[in-house]
Order: C-alpha cells, then structure tokens, then sequence
C-alpha cells in the first residue's frame, strides 16, 4: 500500500515496476545489474483515485504521462535499485499529492490609472528616442 493522503491510498498491484540497466559511471558492473526503476502508474482507469485528482493528473503537461494515461516515471538517480524503487514511488506520491490542491481561481484586476499614464509615458519617451536618432543624422 502505497499512502498519498489521509483518504487516498493506492494498493501495490496498481503499480507496475519494471528494472532497467542503468546508464552512466559503475565500471562492468553496470552492465550486470539493473538498478534502474520504471513506474507505471495508470491514471486514467485507477479506482483508487477521486475524479478530480485524476483530471488534475491527467490536465498536466507532463512529458511522463502516455496518450493512454499512464504515468510513467523513471529513477536511476541511486546505484541501488532498493533506493531507485523508493525514489520513484515517493516522485508518484508527490505528484498525486500536488494534484490534491484545487488552483486557485485568478481574479481579474484591471490595471489601474497611474499605471496606465506610466505606461503611455514610456512609449512617449521611447517614441522621443526614435524620432531624435532619425532626424539629427546627416551625412556631412
């Protein structure tokens, strides 16, 4: 049992963990051991997950998140896969646990008179600074 928040809790057999030869320094004995992780956790069809965590999960622009709405996540920050393991499922609970919290809704402000003449004042002066360049320069 994996615990996210007080109501959520994803049971193991929701989790496909997969080991993969890690890349990068180890001498030959990175290319005898897999200490690699890959998590698979399907957002889409999970029953463990509220309706609006899971359209917050899957609304991300997430490079990890298949077309099928599998997150996918990959640890091989550790050379030990018991560590890689943990680092993956505590990635996953970190995203689900920030897909917990509602974003707040914007409210429209409108700008307000003073910024609006600084604005107008900049775009004079700049329009100054143009003008001048244009006019002064002669060949002589």
């Amino acid at each position: 049992m994996l615990p996210v928040s007080r109501s959520i809790v994803l049971p193991e057999s929701e989790l496909v963990v997969r080991f993969l030869r890690a890349d990068g320094p180890g001498g030959q004995h990175v290319n005898r051991t897999e200490s690699a992780v890959e998590l698979r956790f399907d957002v889409l069809h999970s029953p463990s997950l509220p309706e609006e965590v899971r359209t917050r999960v899957l609304a991300r622009s997430d490079r990890r998140l298949t077309d099928e709405g599998v997150l996918v996540i990959q640890a091989r920050r550790f050379r030990d896969q018991g560590r890689n393991r943990e680092d993956a499922r505590e990635r996953l609970v970190e995203i689900l646990r920030s897909a917990l919290v509602a974003p707040k809704k914007r409210i429209a402000t409108k700008p307000t008179r003073a910024s609006k003449q600084r604005r107008l004042e900049g775009k004079q002066q700049r329009a100054k600074v143009k003008q001048n360049r244009s006019r002064s320069w002669s060949p002589e």
